[in-house]
């Protein structure tokens, strides 16, 4: 039975005596979960991991929105699909848009020689 009033320092010796341990995790920016339909994000949370018994749980403490995923995507989130730099490759060699580029990668499977070639080869209509 844990007591009414207990202080932290109590309580972490407590949580360490029943194997628990826990982390904050300073450094994490945002917490995005995914469902059906809709993202929830958390910007600049407080994200502390607790491990007990060889699991890991999180608590997350912050201000979260929900985004429909059927609004238009970002672009910055699409170019994070592919690294920069096979955007860049195929448009450079391609002379195409940045979204031609992209969805030639994603037809590629992310393969920037076959996305060129894709691209050259229906700019010369075959």
């Amino acid at each position: 039975m844990i007591p009414g009033k207990m202080n932290s320092r109590e309580m972490r010796r407590m949580m360490q005596q029943m194997g628990i341990k826990s982390t904050e995790m300073a450094d994490v920016k945002r917490v995005v979960m995914e469902a059906d339909g809709k993202k929830y994000i958390i910007d600049s949370p407080q994200v502390i991991a607790i491990e007990a018994q060889g699991q890991k749980s999180f608590q997350i403490t912050g201000n979260m929105r929900e985004v429909n995923v059927a609004q238009a995507t970002p672009q910055k989130e699409k170019q994070a699909m592919f690294p920069a730099e096979d955007i860049k490759l195929v448009v450079e060699q391609t002379s195409c848009t940045t979204e031609k580029a992209i969805e030639a990668l994603k037809k590629a499977e992310g393969e920037p020689a076959e996305a060129i070639m894709f691209i050259l080869s229906e700019k010369s209509g075959q």
